[in-house]
């Protein structure tokens, strides 16, 4: 029967979110786009899927509605090829949080699906005042370690929708069919010049349906946090709003840490998301070390892919992340970390050794195995330029380059490909493991264009163009130097 494959858990619904505090969203005096295109309406919006602690047997998603929708309901079945599959399906309640924003007032929803049956199609559908949503399908994971594939997205914050959606929707034409979608943090700016609700509307524009459907990893940035001014003056930081109403994460990291630290295992692969920011200016570097070594020791002969928004090793800034490299750098050489996906720096960097280039070329071409590759990226339109040591340190890099990364993970091969936001391949490697667990590199065997750097004064292109570089495609560069 259908309904024994549906053993869900029902959280109970909220059925007056009037009662339940406000949460203000409101971080900005500048007024929301003109005619409110982001203002919740009587359909659902932003509905966001997420992946549970264990996606072979759940997941979760979170979505926002008016104020005027009653109670939480979503309704999952069983994905079917007949029209009709919707007859059997199951409703499952959730909570609601109530919000006042720039763009008004809005009910935030989350909703946990658990019970399911690994590697089986599912759809469901939410509710708000006005109906339900369309029908979004997703599929658990497998038991098993069967090959899938996910995209990595480097930092958004600027130019979500006019930017950032041209690497989103280019990555999702050719990724096929991802399981995953994986992001360094910084979705959002959140003290710029657009108010907060606009900016967090634009991102979930950029991705659209495929949000609803391909579970979302997220990594938050600095910028995800808000500065709050102290009783001297001072800034201190504090998580936004927004962030934790977006998603529905499964909320089992480092102590203190639960909302922004997360890990799941998917088809041999195990992803461990910390919080860098809150590691760096909060106070949690100790929980969350010794979380990360707890979760990097139960491993086993997993996968093992780390993603943060600051970076260990930086392409833009003058100085490396000390205190992250100092506590976590060690961790990932002794543990078998294969990946390190980070952002933050506005620039693209894949770095295999920390001696340089030319040293783990020679290295590897004596036999050595690889330790942890690790990669910045950017999808948006802020571009920082590069520093002094990015043209010989990391393998390849680029600067004034909007990209994606598409991963493929197979039990002996993890496949690591880098494209410009125009579909080019850029960059790109494969993780061959050995019996022994240890990986031996591969760079891509195909002709790459030329590295992605900006050089020399602006030149005069039909009129007077601004003083500055040149950049790569030989308009002006927007990458600014990091002092």
């Amino acid at each position: 029967m259908l309904m024994a494959a549906l053993a869900l858990s029902a959280t109970p619904t909220v059925a007056f979110a009037q009662q339940q505090p406000v949460v203000d969203l409101r971080g900005e005096k500048a007024p929301p786009a003109p005619g409110r295109p982001y203002a919740a309406r009587n359909l659902p919006d932003r509905i966001i899927l997420s992946p549970a602690a264990d996606p072979t047997t759940g997941m979760a998603v979170s979505w926002r509605t008016d104020m005027a929708t009653e109670g939480t309901v979503a309704e999952l079945a069983l994905l079917l090829p007949t029209p009709a599959f919707g007859q059997n399906a199951q409703q499952v309640l959730g909570q609601s949080v109530p919000t006042l924003s720039e763009n008004g007032g809005a009910l935030y929803h989350k909703v946990r699906f658990t019970g399911l049956q690994p590697d089986t199609a599912y759809a469901y559908r939410v509710k708000g005042s006005g109906g339900f949503s369309e029908w979004h399908q997703f599929r658990t994971a497998a038991a098993n370690t069967d090959p899938f594939r996910f995209i990595y997205f480097g930092d958004t914050q600027n130019g979500i929708l006019e930017i950032g959606s041209l690497a989103w929707r280019r990555a999702l034409l050719m990724a096929g069919d991802p399981r995953l979608v994986l992001h360094a943090g910084d979705l959002v700016a959140s003290r710029d010049n657009m108010v907060h609700d606009d900016e967090w509307g634009e991102w979930a524009a950029s991705g659209g349906w495929a949000m609803a459907a391909i579970p979302q990893a997220p990594a938050t940035g600095n910028h995800e946090y808000v500065d709050i001014p102290g009783p001297e003056g001072q800034e201190n930081r504090q998580l936004g709003p927004h962030f934790p109403l977006m998603f529905a994460l499964p909320e089992n990291g480092a102590p203190g840490v639960e909302k922004t630290s997360y890990s799941f295992d998917y088809q041999g692969a195990r992803i461990i998301v910390m919080d860098g920011t809150s590691a760096l200016d909060l106070g949690t570097l100790p929980a969350q070390t010794a979380w990360l070594q707890a979760q990097l020791a139960d491993a086993g002969s997993r996968w093992k892919i780390v993603l943060f928004h600051q970076p260990l090793f930086t392409c833009a800034r003058p100085r490396d992340t000390k205190v992250l490299k100092d506590a976590w750098k060690q961790i990932f050489e002794t543990n078998g970390v294969d990946l390190v996906l980070q952002g933050h720096d506005h620039c693209y960097a894949r770095l295999t050794a920390e001696e340089g280039r030319e040293a783990g070329n020679a290295a590897r071409a004596n036999g050595a195995t690889q330790g942890p590759v690790y990669l910045v990226s950017v999808a948006g339109s802020k571009m920082y330029g590069l520093n002094d040591r990015a043209l010989t340190q990391p393998d390849r890099v680029a600067e004034d380059s909007s990209m994606f990364q598409i991963v493929d993970v197979a039990p002996g091969k993890l496949s690591l490909r880098t494209y410009l936001n125009t579909g080019v391949l850029y960059d790109g490697f494969d993780l061959d493991k050995g019996a022994d667990g240890r990986n031996h590199l591969t760079n891509v065997a195909a002709e790459l264009p030329e590295v992605r750097h900006c050089s020399g004064p602006v030149q005069q292109v039909d009129g007077p163009m601004p003083a500055g570089r040149l950049g790569p495609d030989g308009l002006p560069c927007t990458a600014d130097i990091k002092d």
